[in-house]
């Protein structure tokens, strides 16, 4: 069937498209916009006008009688499907309003709500929710979700397709609450900080994903009194979020999902707590922005060790190797703990480009360049670390340990190390190590380790210099050879204080770290030295 223009002069309709569209066509365009909006959209949602539990063909049905439908039909019946016009009805139509808050002892869950008007249930264990949908029809939304009557936890295909999806239903949403019941009206900045919202594991993505925020408090009024309409952009409550998690503001504002600074999001989760042990990791799934399967009864250690598994494997950034404290029984170079990662990454004194330079310069004078060409061009053959089946392939540069004895006086599990090639180092240590010395020598292998690492290494390409750079140093040193300069800056690197990795060999040849309460910095006894630094290899560690 065809919608004509109504019968009229051509002279009286110059202006008008001269285009006739089917309703099949328009439909069409219609359901191609429903099905893109919904598709990062959460599987139920509350319609905050009936207070009923709608699924996605809910949804749809309800907006098939609606008023916007009739309209947005109409206004198709005489002109050519636009697209755009379609897309902006379609969305505000299914914006969605998100709740973050903490759970109490009496959540209603989906068998409770489900074929009921949550407006008319018993108000014990639903006033949180019934005041919710309330304020997201007061603030003009049509629909809203809560975590714990939206999702059928007892079916666990739905569960984790719900927790691998998460971040990008509170991402997309057109608002999220969050709900500070144990911050009453009178209180004083700083009531946010200190609520227990702010030290739960879920409860990270829900305040980095979305992009438009509200904070209220437990009487439902915007925390602090602050009456705008996102308050991220509300600069007393970013900094005290930014003071209380750690996170910076530009993270709290605008923040990307994903692998970089992967070392960094594990510390701002380091010191939250989930009911589920599980959980620690499985929250973390949107941050990094991984999909993996949810296996409740895993155990923390090996869903952890799932997650980092996964960064490792895929962005090749060992960042997450640098912790203290116990090692998982997934991998030796894991922690078994998130909170391993409370303290901030190792961080070592940064020579600046002059220092680098100078010394470039001087090294010049009094090294072998066909051994720091041969070690440059070791380590620019090494692969990216990888990481499948819990065990970590990982391209290092090794030092053989030559003696361990445990220092009586500076604590019964520490111990003086010497190993070939670096100063004589301290480690502080849980695990009992077997002391041996150059005239007791003992049946395991031992390695200090240099974990390869370009992007921490922080060394530049070549290609980065500019003219100036190959100048000055051609000039300082009377000779300007491309090659030269590049392997010499590495060296420069290499001779720098770094964070180790103590290694222990098994009997299979595989090795095992030994985890340190303390971060293990070694240095080279002297960087001129290069045979010192030759033993490069990918070592196996389970």
């Amino acid at each position: 069937m065809l919608l004509k223009l109504d019968d009229a002069p051509d002279s009286q309709i110059p202006q008008l498209p001269q285009q006739y569209i089917s309703l099949s066509e328009a439909d069409h365009a219609i359901q191609q916009a429903i099905v893109a909006q919904l598709d990062n959209a959460p599987l139920r949602l509350i319609n905050t006008s009936t207070g009923r539990l709608c699924d996605r063909g809910a949804q749809i049905n309800a907006f098939m009688r609606s008023m916007e439908y009739k309209e947005l039909s109409s206004s198709m019946t005489h002109l050519s499907v636009q697209t755009e016009p379609i897309r902006e009805v379609i969305t505000k139509y299914f914006s969605w309003v998100m709740l973050s808050h903490t759970w109490n002892n009496e959540e209603p869950l989906l068998r409770d709500v489900q074929d009921n008007d949550v407006y008319t249930l018993n108000p014990i264990g639903v006033v949180k929710l019934q005041k919710f949908c309330k304020l997201a029809h007061d603030l003009g939304y049509r629909w809203a979700w809560v975590d714990t009557c939206c999702i059928d936890q007892s079916n666990n295909v739905e569960l984790q397709q719900s927790v691998n999806s998460m971040f990008v239903w509170y991402r997309r949403s057109a608002l999220t609450v969050v709900y500070l019941s144990d911050v009453l009206s009178s209180s004083q900045p700083g009531a946010l900080a200190r609520s227990l919202w702010n030290v739960r594991g879920w409860t990270i993505q829900e305040l980095l994903a979305p992009k438009i925020l509200l904070f209220y408090q437990a009487d439902w009024t915007p925390y602090l009194n602050i009456r705008s309409s996102n308050h991220k952009g509300s600069v007393t409550i970013m900094q005290e979020l930014e003071d209380s998690t750690g996170i910076n503001a530009q993270a709290l504002v605008a923040f990307y999902p994903g692998m970089r600074d992967a070392r960094e999001k594990l510390q701002w989760a380091s010191c939250r707590v989930t009911t589920l042990q599980e959980d620690i990791a499985y929250s973390l799934f949107g941050i990094f922005g991984v999909h993996l399967p949810v296996i409740y009864g895993e155990k923390k250690q090996n869903a952890l060790g799932r997650l980092l598994q996964e960064i490792i494997a895929r962005s090749g950034d060992i960042s997450a190797l640098d912790w203290i404290g116990q090692s998982s029984e997934f991998n030796s170079c894991l922690p078994a703990d998130i909170t391993s990662y409370t303290a901030p990454s190792c961080t070592l004194p940064s020579l600046s480009e002059d220092d680098i330079q100078k010394s470039v310069s001087t090294l010049r004078d009094v090294v072998a360049m066909e051994w720091v060409s041969k070690l440059y061009t070791l380590l620019d053959n090494l692969s990216a670390p990888r990481f499948a089946n819990s065990r970590l392939q990982l391209p290092c540069i090794t030092f053989p340990v030559t003696e361990i004895r445990r220092n009586n006086d500076a604590g019964f599990f520490t111990y003086n190390v010497k190993a070939d090639g670096l100063q004589d180092l301290l480690i502080t240590t849980e695990d009992r190590l077997v002391q041996f010395s150059p005239t007791r020598r003992t049946r395991q292998s031992f390695l200090l380790i240099r974990p390869w690492n370009r992007y921490d290494l922080e060394l530049p390409d070549f290609d980065d210099l500019n003219f100036d750079d190959l100048e000055a140093l051609g000039s300082e040193s009377g000779s300007s050879s491309e090659p030269d300069m590049r392997d010499l800056r590495l060296i420069v690197r290499l001779g720098q204080p770094f964070g180790a990795l103590l290694l222990v060999q098994q009997w299979g040849g595989e090795f095992k770290r030994i985890a340190s309460d303390n971060n293990i910095i070694a240095q080279v006894k002297d960087a001129t030295s290069v045979d010192s630094m030759m033993d490069v290899r990918t070592l196996e560690i389970l």
